[in-house]
């Protein structure tokens, strides 16, 4: 059978790296800034993302794709292959892995919508891991089934530099925001199964580099133990307009955890980085297929 694999740009996937497999399309997220329509990759770059973020302090807003241009895209799709995998971001951070598969029961079971609780470098590695079953002759059914058996064996944890965004979108209160920012202290996030929730705060980078380390060993060690144990976890490292730290912090991971790969160093995605700004880092710990 031939199967085809869609995605979203939350994936970090650019429009140049899809181009490099045959059975791959990547659908790029929209945008609102200051009122006018971009699309990620598209007429978006991450450069001009961050440039109207910080230097025109735009207004921003995400959105999910237009349900018409994902189903024209399957449409197009089926009159080549058999069946799709369609991997969007998390259903716990957008409402277009629920859209998706809503319209996906009209297709007579060839599109396969997984809310595997990905997003970033975590939801890439998902793709790759269809990419690499579809390639090994699996059916849609199998794949579907392989990636929701792995949804939840994965984590990551996101130092953020400012407060000034999850102030804005309504994380933190506007007292908080004050507070934290007046004494310097560093939140670091958490994703898990999807959602975006504090783990840890701290007075410093260089502290909050480290509890994120340390978050990431304590995973490898105690929830993927059996997975570490047989090779199967990656590291990634995933940053927000701050790719020299990216890989200053990939090299101190290295250092700590000298018996894992770390895999990749991505910037994150834009519709994440909207919402927690410049200068934040990450790390993944992501079963691979």
């Amino acid at each position: 059978m031939k199967i085809a694999v869609v995605t979203d740009s939350n994936s970090g996937i650019t429009q140049e790296q899809a181009r490099e497999y045959e059975n791959l399309r990547v659908i790029p997220m929209p945008f609102t800034i200051d009122g006018e329509e971009y699309f990620e990759d598209i007429n978006l770059t991450q450069e001009e993302f961050y440039k109207k973020l910080l230097d025109e302090n735009a207004e921003i807003s995400t959105s999910q794709p237009a349900i018409g241009a994902i189903c024209e895209l399957w449409d197009k799709l089926l009159v080549d292959y058999d069946e799709i995998i369609h991997i969007p971001m998390s259903s716990g951070l957008s409402m277009s892995c629920e859209t998706a598969t809503n319209f996906a029961g009209s297709y007579g079971g060839k599109v396969h919508v997984i809310n595997n609780r990905r997003i970033s470098v975590s939801q890439r590695q998902a793709v790759l891991d269809a990419l690499k079953l579809a390639k090994e002759g699996k059916s849609g059914d199998v794949i579907e089934k392989m990636l929701m058996e792995s949804s939840m064996d994965s984590s990551i944890y996101i130092m953020v530099s400012t407060l000034k965004y999850l102030k804005k979108g309504g994380r933190v209160t506007p007292a908080a925001a004050a507070i934290g920012t007046l004494l310097k202290i560093k939140p670091v996030l958490q994703i898990q199964g999807g959602k975006l929730d504090q783990y840890a705060k701290v007075m410093n980078e260089k502290t909050a580099r480290l509890k994120m380390i340390e978050a990431a060993k304590h995973d490898l060690e105690t929830r993927f133990k059996e997975f570490y144990g047989k090779g199967e976890m990656i590291l990634s490292v995933a940053y927000t307009n701050c790719e020299q730290k990216a890989n200053d912090f990939a090299n101190e991971i290295r250092e700590a955890l000298p018996n894992i790969e770390v895999a990749q160093i991505d910037p994150l995605s834009l519709s994440v980085s909207c919402h927690i700004g410049s200068g934040a880092l990450a790390i993944a710990c992501i079963r691979k297929l």
